[in-house]
């Protein structure tokens, strides 16, 4: 009898680990595009609670697509019960980032949103991607 409860938490253990090692796998973002910018090669997972904040970990190339437009242009991405953040890439240039989103509560959350968008100033209104929603 000791023998077989032995198995089961051993067998236990063992799935449970392979489906933290899932949640903590990259994903691919399809490219997120809009007049002026793009975001390329991007990826994402969620981080265990003890790793990096166990925060919403996004990673990409971010391009000014039309350099002659004067434009900038940044990422937002956005978890469950937060506020957008804005990362920033460079006029006229292609940005590679890799950032977390987080937050004490954070590690909690289960739905993250992400877009591309160009920074048309403050007399126009910026454009943005479609906005992508991903789950944990």
């Amino acid at each position: 009898m000791r023998k077989l409860a032995t198995a089961a938490v051993a067998a236990a253990l063992f799935v449970g680990g392979m489906g933290a090692a899932v949640a903590g796998a990259w994903h691919p973002i399809e490219e997120l595009h809009t007049t002026g910018a793009a975001f390329a090669n991007g990826s994402y997972k969620w981080e265990p609670r003890g790793l990096n904040h166990g925060g919403f970990h996004l990673r990409g190339d971010a391009s000014d697509t039309t350099r002659s437009d004067g434009n900038n242009v940044y990422v937002q991405t956005r978890v469950e019960g937060y506020g957008w953040n804005r990362f920033n890439g460079e006029q006229g240039k292609v940005v590679s980032l890799n950032k977390i989103v987080y937050d004490g509560a954070a590690q909690l959350t289960k739905e993250a949103w992400v877009r591309m968008c160009r920074d048309r100033g403050s007399i126009h209104p910026d454009n943005c991607s479609v906005t992508k929603h991903y789950k944990r």
